[in-house]
């Protein structure tokens, strides 16, 4: 991590609370793994602080028994700690605190919420810029509506919203202050969250301007709006690729991830799998990227005989850098031979594997010329591809 060599005094680290089932949001699936842009919550989350460069290390607290699906979101990503958390939040808060300073401490520490997992990096700015002069600061918004006591099914007094505010996270707090005051803190008496532990124990909280884009993902409702933002955010790309390889005595054959009994394979210079090649590029196109070549030249003896698992995981690596999506990929492979069929769904299944999607965004079919040309006469096969990513669109929001 960026932290490793920083000293205590200057190290500010971020704990992810992770913990809940959140069963309120719908479904079988805990909502911090639920995908929102063909992404799961819990790795926006952890993409937003880890691009900041003013955090050193990013701490991440599941729940029991919730590690190994939470890695498998996470693929790709450094994680300095997976703890397990507690209970309530409050215990789970203690826990990844109880982490850090196992690992040494921090100067500053940002305590967030996966539920919010679009957040701006101007906020993180303010927060850190506030820590400058108090003991925590947290973002918040102001109460747009008029607020009123309930009297049953009565209005009572209307309430001055000025005095108010709607409070988010992630809250920031000098490490030692925070920790002390979980340590110290009535394990009797719950907390709505980490600002408010501070405040009844005197420390000045500093309150910086939120962001809407923090929304808490609670509702089903929630996770559709969230959806629909991130579509207004980005642009629809599709890429095509074509590729096409001879069929020799000897070699094995290899298409679609899946090795296939035949008496000839292809020839070239890596193990010549012709589909996953003409997926790689229209990957590329996608991105404008450039070709298969450009990345891996055939004049370079590192490639020979090479897994194209390798080249699609390399795709799937570049989509990922610029926060994009892989939303389809529609494959057609052109032989007199071996039949494709047999073969299809562990073609799938494969690809879908690599590029860490699900299954039904990829299509693999098969065709024949008739006979007529090289691939008619059963000297190659060929294959062509489209993939269609969805990335962010040069007028996003900060997020």
């Amino acid at each position: 991590m960026r932290g490793a060599m920083k000293a205590y005094s200057d190290r500010t680290a971020a704990l992810l609370v992770a913990a809940g089932q959140g069963n309120r949001a719908g479904g079988d699936v805990p909502k911090q793994f639920r995908r929102i842009g063909g992404k799961p919550v819990i790795a926006h989350a952890v993409d937003a602080l880890a691009g900041h460069g003013g955090i050193d290390a990013v701490y991440l607290v599941v729940g029991d028994g919730q590690e190994a699906q939470a890695r498998a979101a996470l693929a790709g990503r450094t994680i300095e700690s997976f703890v397990t958390g507690g209970e309530t939040r409050r215990e789970s808060v203690l826990a990844g605190l109880e982490a850090i300073a196992a690992d040494g401490g921090a100067a500053r520490v940002l305590i967030h919420d996966c539920a919010r997992p679009f957040l701006p990096q101007r906020v993180i700015d303010r927060l850190l810029a506030a820590l400058d002069g108090a003991g925590g600061a947290i973002p918040v918004l102001p109460v747009a509506d008029t607020l009123v006591a309930r009297a049953g099914d009565l209005a009572g007094a209307v309430t001055d919203r000025g005095a108010l505010a709607r409070v988010q996270t992630p809250q920031a707090f000098g490490f030692d202050a925070i920790l002390a005051v979980h340590r110290g803190w009535d394990s009797a008496v719950e907390a709505t969250d980490d600002a408010q532990m501070m405040t009844v124990r005197g420390h000045d909280v500093m309150l910086v301007e939120g962001d809407e884009m923090l929304g808490k993902l609670t509702y089903p409702a929630d996770f559709d709006a969230a959806e629909a933002r991130l579509r207004g955010a980005r642009t629809t790309r599709t890429g095509m690729g074509y590729d096409v390889h001879r069929l020799e005595p000897g070699e094995q054959l290899w298409l679609g991830g899946v090795r296939i009994p035949h008496d000839r394979g292809l020839s070239g210079h890596s193990d010549a799998d012709v589909a996953i090649h003409a997926l790689v590029d229209a990957i590329l196109g996608a991105l404008a990227a450039g070709d298969i070549g450009s990345h891996f030249p055939p004049s370079d003896p590192q490639w020979r005989g090479a897994a194209s698992s390798l080249f699609l995981e390399h795709a799937r690596a570049l989509v990922a850098a610029r926060d994009g999506t892989i939303e389809h990929v529609d494959l057609t492979i052109i032989c007199e031979a071996p039949r494709i069929g047999p073969h299809r769904d562990a073609m799938r299944a494969r690809i879908a594997a690599i590029m860490d999607v699900p299954l039904d965004r990829v299509s693999v079919k098969a065709t024949t010329t008739e006979r007529l040309g090289f691939t008619g006469r059963g000297e190659g096969i060929a294959a062509q591809a489209i993939a269609t990513l969805s990335l962010p669109a040069l007028s996003s929001p900060d997020v």
